[in-house]
């Protein structure tokens, strides 16, 4: 699993989605736009992860694990029973020390 980069701030989150309210658009593939990270924070279940590049990697996110998205790679989630979780984006701003 990726890493946040060190200088990345949050700017936005989602609403917590469950099993029941996952949009459409997250079940199916999709990615950030350029320069947008973000982090899948699971509250409460899991929730498997999949980044679709040439090598389909598959990860199972729980409170403990979150999931890292890296600008414009595509991917899309699946709930595991019930789950609890939302998203948080994030932009890398300069280090200007």
């Amino acid at each position: 699993m990726k890493q946040l980069p060190e200088n990345a701030v949050a700017y936005k989150k989602t609403e917590i989605f469950t099993q029941d309210t996952i949009p459409t658009r997250l079940l199916n593939q999709h990615n950030t736009k350029a320069g947008t990270w973000a982090k899948i924070n699971v509250i409460s279940g899991k929730l498997n992860y999949q980044i679709l590049t040439s090598e389909v990697e598959n990860y199972i996110l729980t409170p403990e694990e979150p999931g890292i998205v890296e600008p414009e790679i595509p991917h899309q989630v699946k709930p595991l029973d019930q789950v609890e979780f939302f998203v948080e984006f994030y932009q890398i701003f300069p280090d200007h020390s």
